[in-house]
């Protein structure tokens, strides 16, 4: 079972094997953490994510779901799993979606051989799923018997450290 850990932070920064990228379903790049992840990587990344294939016009990857690429740039990891979480008040059974996107990015970063996996607090932003369900959530799949060393989630504020840390005490 792997250590999970919480940390106050930026997630392009972190030194781990695989980070997680809060995608939207184009795979292309999007403002929050994404649109850093694009940034710090380069457009080498947005070729990566083009490569990928269409499952119909505008998508490569379905809510729940997770693709990975090989990381670009100033990223310190060497694997961005790009994992489109739901939308909180329109993708239909939302807990299930979330905790199916954190499964597959956790198993792709396994299948990848990755020990270490950096995650952010997927969906909470401009998909509008409140933290403070979120978080148990994702601390729940975390800390399953994976083949890890360590889950990190770098969450970038003090209100998404605060609601992860009450979940993992609280769990």
């Amino acid at each position: 079972m792997p250590t999970v850990s919480l940390v106050l932070g930026n997630l392009v920064e972190a030194d781990v094997d695989a980070i997680v990228n809060a995608a939207n379903a184009t795979l292309l790049g999007g403002g929050g953490v994404d649109g850093a992840i694009h940034r710090a990587a380069g457009p080498e990344l947005v070729e990566a994510c083009r490569a990928l294939p269409l499952l119909r016009p505008g998508v490569r990857c379905e809510p729940g779901d997770a693709r990975a690429t090989p990381a670009y740039g100033a990223l310190r990891c060497r694997v961005v799993i790009h994992a489109v979480g739901p939308r909180y008040a329109i993708d239909p059974e939302p807990a299930s979606l979330l905790a199916g996107v954190h499964r597959r990015a956790l198993k792709l970063a396994v299948d990848l051989g990755c020990r270490s996996v950096a995650f952010p607090a997927i969906s909470t932003g401009a998909y509008g799923y409140p933290l403070d369900e979120a978080a148990p959530i994702a601390l729940a799949v975390a800390r399953q018997a994976w083949d890890l060393d360590e889950v990190r989630f770098v969450l970038f504020d003090q209100r998404a450290y605060d609601a992860f840390a009450r979940a993992r005490d609280d769990g």
